[in-house]
């Protein structure tokens, strides 16, 4: 049986280096689960890695598809299944799934039923009427576990949360059954780890260029609408550019939505009873003897 690690955790807790190094020990190739990463040109934003953290280690997922369209779970888990069977069946390596998205996780892995919902254009153009705190508002009433784990920001997705539940009657919940050839770890830095990390990240984003990229995007044709539904940094920069904000509460509004952000990862993983999690105590980066507990652990379960 072809063993599949999946690496998962917050936002800021050096899940892409930890797969890196794990690839590098036992000869795997890597699968990003991260629903903006698959955009082509949001690099800076999203905290891509780069080819030089790569380290040879091959990365999928990546750069797949113009950030004017829609990518959907379902185009993840199609792509993901392939790269995976690739990796396993031709390159005979080990595929690492590491990313911070959990439903495309669970979509990967089985633990979600995508459900088979075509777009209902009257119900949308119905729904978008309403601002998007109506809309959460509605969700949380039909659907507490999926509000629970949505950006109550993202207006599409909220939107399509409401679609399936109009149709199905709730959004499929996740399963505890699981396929034993996936091994799930988590990386869980302490709180004041995460902050730190998520706060010093934040600065390095800015300094790099991280508001040229989304001022370079918008010239490029990408409407504020949709850089806003984009979510995050590439929202609030949007924001900015229309000044509708000052650079201060650019800063702080990120600071704020991103910490706000990890916190919904960490409810959505920790449903998964099969994660072994590992808290880490250092900022920026591994202690090493966190390292080679993580190392023996996947040793033994792959």
């Amino acid at each position: 049986m072809n063993k599949v690690l999946i690496i998962v955790g917050p936002t800021a807790s050096g899940k892409s280096d930890l797969a890196v190094r794990l690839a590098k020990k036992f000869k795997g190739e890597i699968i990003s689960a991260d629903s903006r990463q698959v955009y082509k040109g949001l690099d800076v934003g999203t905290g891509k890695i780069t080819k030089k953290e790569m380290r040879g280690v091959p990365h999928y997922l990546l750069d797949v598809v113009d950030p004017k369209k829609y990518f959907s779970a379902s185009d993840y888990k199609r792509l993901a299944s392939s790269s995976q069977r690739y990796i396993a069946t031709t390159k005979k390596k080990l595929p690492i799934v590491v990313g911070g998205t959990g439903f495309y996780i669970d979509t990967l892995t089985g633990q979600v039923s995508l459900p088979n919902v075509p777009p209902n254009k009257l119900l949308r153009k119905k729904l978008d009427k309403f601002n998007k705190e109506k809309l959460f508002s509605m969700l949380k009433r039909k659907d507490p576990d999926r509000a629970r784990a949505i950006d109550p920001r993202n207006k599409v997705r909220i939107i399509r949360a409401l679609e399936i539940i109009e149709t199905l009657g709730k959004v499929p919940k996740i399963k505890q059954k699981f396929d034993k050839r996936f091994v799930f770890i988590g990386i869980n830095p302490t709180k004041e780890i995460l902050e730190k990390n998520i706060k010093t990240r934040l600065i390095s984003r800015l300094k790099k260029g991280m508001i040229n990229e989304v001022r370079k995007l918008h010239a490029n044709g990408l409407s504020y609408k949709r850089l806003h539904d984009l979510g995050l940094e590439y929202r609030y920069i949007g924001m900015y550019l229309q000044k509708k904000i000052n650079r201060k509460e650019l800063e702080e509004m990120l600071y704020k939505e991103i910490r706000a952000y990890s916190k919904r990862q960490m409810t959505w993983f920790k449903r998964n009873r099969k994660i072994r999690w590992f808290t880490l105590s250092k900022v920026e980066g591994l202690d090493p003897q966190e390292y080679k507990r993580i190392e023996n652990w996947v040793k033994k379960n792959i």
